[in-house]
């Protein structure tokens, strides 16, 4: 028998903007517990949105969070020795974490400029419909797509 699901730990909003998702986001930047720079990066990526769009910045954020999020994925069931990609709708907390997920490995997968610069052009781009977290969220809706005959197997 499995143990039972640990509680939800309780995040606190963001210092500068009072946002939950903007401190989820930074903490989904973080690496090795260094929450400092996983800010300053964060916010440096922020002022170069409004510097290059004129626009603000949050908003164009929750704008790529909103247009790279998933409305299905597939996931691999095991029935009778075959394994099949079974397409399932995406719950919302996940939904973010997707989202977030491949706008920060679409930002570090760009080479050359610093992680702030490479940040706010791939949210940019992702609020524009385009760029790398927006390939991989076409990518998923593909396979949900493909695999549609055996949408019966859910749970």
């Amino acid at each position: 028998m499995r143990r039972r699901r640990p509680e939800r730990r309780e995040i606190l909003p963001d210092p500068v903007y009072k946002d939950l998702l903007i401190s989820k986001f930074i903490n989904f930047l973080m690496k090795g517990g260094k929450k400092g720079v996983a800010e300053r990066i964060f916010y440096n990526a922020l002022d170069k949105i409004k510097q290059k769009t004129k626009s603000d910045g949050v908003k164009i954020f929750e704008k790529a969070i909103e247009n790279t999020s998933p409305m299905v994925e597939v996931k691999s069931r095991r029935i009778g020795g075959a394994t099949y990609q079974v397409p399932i709708e995406v719950p919302n907390s996940r939904k973010f974490f997707l989202a977030s997920h491949w706008i920060i490995n679409s930002a570090s997968g760009r080479g050359g400029k610093p992680m702030a610069e490479r940040l706010a052009t791939e949210l940019i781009a992702a609020a524009n419909n385009e760029g790398g977290a927006i390939k991989k969220k076409e990518d998923t809706h593909r396979m949900a797509e493909a695999n549609k005959a055996f949408a019966h197997f859910r749970r």
